[in-house]
């Protein structure tokens, strides 16, 4: 929300050129819904980016805000030598950038936004902008670009949800740092009166009396990736034979390779399908020799945000 803030602050002074990166293939610097405002003030905040493929664009928006009537403009960007609309970065990527110039006589969408706190979906046209306050998508963006026509769609309110069963000192680690990857941390736990638990006041925490039912905690869906780190082998395997079928974005669990290797031959002969084990990441994390809590919290961050950013 601070974006958004800034931008209607700025506005009540000047006019703004919004960029917004409305599309981004391959090694692109810009990904799609990067932003960036540049006013007629001279003042900065966001990004497209960066490289000289922002610097032009944000020489060219700053031309824009002194003028009025300017029609929304899209710039398509290759991130190759020798080709047309080169960008004059080499990174191989392509992206497709959004220019609005914007004043506060029209700005009822952005109103919106902050009124709402970012709950609902931005849409942006050849024509404006516009937001629709609680309504949401069933992914982060959708996008529809031809040469004169656009149509892009963000839910503002579509942030990743960790979901953390197990309350002890990694769990507490994770919920520290997970929030600035914009995470919204969820932590559960089957004891209720552990220091750890008690004292975690960077995530939501519940108590849940029994593990058989952890199941109806845990939302299916993309937004969804869930950490098992329970104190016990037998709460894991519980909790596993409950996961396992669900449609969640990442699904791993603590352990050491012995545990793993005895738990997923347990799950085999309970007639789990290696299909839905194969979706487990145990040992969970990537490897870094990680020690303590902290590093080992960092681990599963890396490999969460791994997964993330492949599958968009």
């Amino acid at each position: 929300m601070t974006f958004w803030k800034k931008l209607n602050q700025e506005l009540t002074k000047n006019s703004v050129a919004l960029l917004y990166v409305l599309s981004s293939e391959g090694s692109s610097p810009g990904r799609q819904g990067f932003k960036m405002m540049v006013s007629q003030s001279g003042l900065l905040k966001g990004s497209i980016g960066g490289g000289l493929m922002e610097f032009n664009l944000v020489e060219l928006a700053k031309k824009l805000a002194h003028q009025t009537n300017v029609k929304p403009q899209i710039h398509r960007l290759i991130h190759r030598k020798n080709q047309k609309d080169s960008s004059g970065l080499i990174c191989s990527g392509e992206q497709t950038v959004a220019i609005y110039v914007l004043s506060q006589k029209k700005t009822d969408w952005l109103s919106l936004i902050l009124q709402s706190k970012g709950k609902g979906t931005l849409t942006l046209n050849e024509k404006g902008i516009r937001f629709t306050p609680y309504q949401s998508l069933t992914e982060n963006f959708t996008s529809q670009i031809a040469s004169t026509k656009w149509l892009n769609q963000e839910d503002l309110d579509f942030y990743p949800v960790l979901h953390i069963i197990g309350g002890g000192h990694v769990s507490l680690a994770l919920s520290r740092l997970a929030p600035e990857l914009n995470f919204k941390v969820l932590v559960y736990d089957d004891r209720k009166d552990i220091n750890t638990f008690l004292e975690n006041h960077n995530a939501e925490t519940t108590y849940v009396p029994d593990y058989k039912d952890i199941a109806q905690f845990i939302p299916q869906g993309a937004r969804h990736y869930v950490v098992i780190m329970s104190f016990m082998f037998d709460m894991d395997l519980l909790i596993l034979r409950k996961l396992l079928p669900q449609k969640i974005k990442y699904l791993g669990m603590m352990g050491s390779k012995q545990k793993v290797k005895t738990l997923l031959h347990q799950l085999t002969k309970d007639g789990i399908s290696s299909d839905k084990i194969a979706h487990l990441y145990a040992p969970i994390g990537i490897q870094i020799s990680s020690q303590t809590p902290a590093e080992i919290a960092i681990s599963i961050l890396g490999e969460m945000i791994k997964v993330k950013n492949q599958s968009s």
